[in-house]
């Protein structure tokens, strides 16, 4: 067995023992999905510089959604993509021929493939500098739902190795296009305020009825999401670089007309991050993390998941109407 099957099996069970381990707070756990997938990186690298050379150019391999976020659950799935300095359709090449070793490894070693295909594998994620900013102002003035989520995904990336800067360079063309054109934010708005309630008017649970999560209520869409895309709207609208939530929220507190209505909602998001870790520890399946048996909460655990999915609706309202008065 070659040593670059050995070390990728090492890692695999170095994640096992050391996920469990770091599950007891979400920066904890974060840490320990960034250590990981940096091994992972460097391992496939690595190997890959054996056949194929040294890398052409300067480079980054960037993390997005909930990795982006530092928002990782104890099982997350692939999300990244990579940006190289120089445009060579030899460079795309050598890149994307990586992006592929690197996404076949991830996935080896415990993080399943992206369903959405977010991977440094697919052209669309791996491109020069130059091209992503053609790509990116494509995608800005493109009216369709699907150039607005690749913006939002992207809006979410953060280094993890290589070239920080060629991320925040693009970030900032995003920012220089919202101010230009301020419709884009209106865009953005129709596009992720579009909430799936977890809880009625009189306090009962929205569950879903037939299936294998019969009886649990979508966490990641009624509970999760309507905060992380509130807050990333608010973080375009005021130009924030940071990208996770927690974050954004203390950024934009600093903007006085935000300070007092978001302190409630840091709280609330802190409180999200740790049920997600502390109820589903020993979940098998990346499908698991998403659904809350309601069945299984004890009756002040059942209060307090209703609260936060309340408080997820009242902040989606909120930003709606500060979008639409465009304050």
């Amino acid at each position: 067995m070659c040593s670059y099957i050995i070390r990728i099996k090492q890692i695999k069970e170095y994640k096992k023992i050391k996920i469990k381990e770091a599950s007891q707070t979400n920066a904890q756990l974060n840490i320990c999905h960034e250590e990981i997938m940096k091994e992972v990186f460097a391992a496939a690298l690595e190997e890959y510089i054996r056949t194929a050379g040294a890398p052409p150019c300067e480079f980054v391999w960037f993390v997005t959604g909930s990795a982006g976020r530092g928002e990782q659950g104890v099982l997350s799935d692939q999300d990244h993509g990579l940006i190289f300095k120089e445009t060579n359709s030899g460079h795309q090449q050598y890149f994307l021929a990586f992006g592929k070793k690197l996404s076949d490894a991830l996935n080896e070693v415990g993080y399943p493939y992206c369903e959405g295909n977010v991977m440094s594998s697919n052209p669309i994620w791996c491109k020069s500098l130059e091209d992503w900013r053609k790509q990116l102002l494509k995608w800005m003035e493109t009216e369709s739902w699907e150039s607005i989520r690749f913006l939002q995904i992207f809006y979410d990336a953060r280094k993890l190795v290589g070239e920080a800067a060629f991320v925040e360079e693009l970030r900032a063309f995003i920012h220089e296009y919202r101010f230009l054109k301020p419709s884009l934010l209106k865009r953005f708005s129709n596009n992720v305020m579009r909430i799936k309630r977890g809880v009625g008017i009189f306090g009962q649970f929205f569950v879903e009825r037939t299936g294998p999560y019969k009886g649990s209520i979508h966490l990641k869409n009624t509970m999760y999401l309507p905060y992380v895309n509130s807050i990333r709207l608010l973080a375009i609208k005021e130009g924030i670089q940071e990208t996770s939530t927690l974050e954004r929220i203390h950024a934009l507190k600093a903007i006085d007309h935000y300070q007092t209505f978001l302190i409630p909602y840091e709280r609330y998001f802190a409180k999200i991050l740790a049920y997600r870790i502390g109820l589903f520890k020993n979940a098998k399946a990346y499908s698991d993390v998403h659904f809350l048996n309601i069945g299984q909460l004890s009756k002040e655990e059942r209060q307090e998941i209703k609260q936060l999915l309340r408080s997820g609706i009242k902040l989606y309202q909120k930003v709606q109407r500060i979008i639409e008065k465009g304050c």
